[in-house]
C-alpha cells in the first residue's frame, strides 16, 4: 500500500512538473513571437511611423517625439501666434516654401502656416544650417538677436532664426526652413508621424 502512494506520489509531483515546464516554455516561445509583430528599433531608426498623442497639448506648448532618431516638435499654435506668421512674411527668405518642394516641405503643408491644421505645427527640431537644435522663444518682444522678434525658434550655435512656422529668416546660416516630416491625423487627438500616405 506504501508503495502505491508513494508511486502517486511521483506520478502527481511529475504531471505537475510537466505543466509547469510547458507552461514556461510556452511563454518562452510566445513572447519573441509577440515581440517580433513590434516594429524593432532598427525599424524605428530606419523610419517606421510614430503616432502621437496630442490630447493634452494645450495652446502655446510644443511637444516632442522621436522619428528616426530625429526630435519632431508639434507645437499648437495660438491664434496670435497665427497672426504672427502672416506679420513675418517679409522677414523670412521662403515664405511659400517653394525651395525643394516635396524634400522640405509636402504638398499638404505648402501653405502658409505649413501645416495640413493651421493650428498644428509639426516640424523636425534640426536646424538646416549644421544640424544642431534651435530654442523655442515663443513669446514675442524685442530680443537680442532681434528687436522686432514676432515669436519662434532661435538657433544659438550660429544665430539662425525661424519663425512660428519654422520659416528660415532672411540672412541667416541656415539656408532651409525646418524639414515638415510626412504625417496624417489618426483623430483629432492622434498624429501618425512618417507615413502620409491615404487610406488605411
Amino acid at each position: 500500500m506504501a508503495d502505491k502512494e508513494l508511486d502517486q506520489g511521483k506520478r502527481r509531483f511529475l504531471v505537475a512538473a510537466t505543466g509547469v515546464a510547458g507552461g514556461v516554455a510556452t511563454a518562452a516561445t510566445a513572447v519573441p513571437f509577440v515581440a517580433s509583430m513590434l516594429p524593432s528599433e532598427r525599424a524605428k531608426a530606419a523610419g517606421a511611423p510614430v503616432e502621437a498623442d496630442i490630447s493634452q497639448l494645450a495652446p502655446g506648448e510644443k511637444f516632442t517625439v522621436e522619428w528616426r532618431g530625429q526630435p519632431v516638435w508639434i507645437v499648437r499654435r495660438t491664434p496670435e501666434m497665427l497672426e504672427a506668421i502672416k506679420k513675418s512674411d517679409d522677414k523670412v527668405a521662403d515664405p511659400n516654401s517653394k525651395r525643394k518642394p516635396g524634400e522640405i516641405t509636402p504638398a499638404y503643408a505648402q501653405n502658409e502656416f505649413r501645416s495640413i491644421k493651421p493650428e498644428l505645427l509639426v516640424v523636425v527640431g534640426i536646424c538646416s544650417h549644421l544640424g544642431c537644435s534651435p530654442q523655442d522663444r515663443f513669446k514675442a518682444g524685442a530680443e537680442a538677436f532681434e528687436s522686432d522678434w514676432k515669436g519662434g525658434f532661435y538657433c544659438p550655435c550660429h544665430g539662425s532664426l525661424f519663425d512660428l512656422a519654422g520659416r528660415v529668416y532672411k540672412n541667416k546660416p541656415a539656408p532651409d526652413n525646418l524639414k515638415v516630416p510626412p504625417y496624417k491625423y489618426l483623430s483629432d487627438t492622434k498624429i501618425l508621424i512618417g507615413d502620409d500616405s491615404k487610406g488605411g
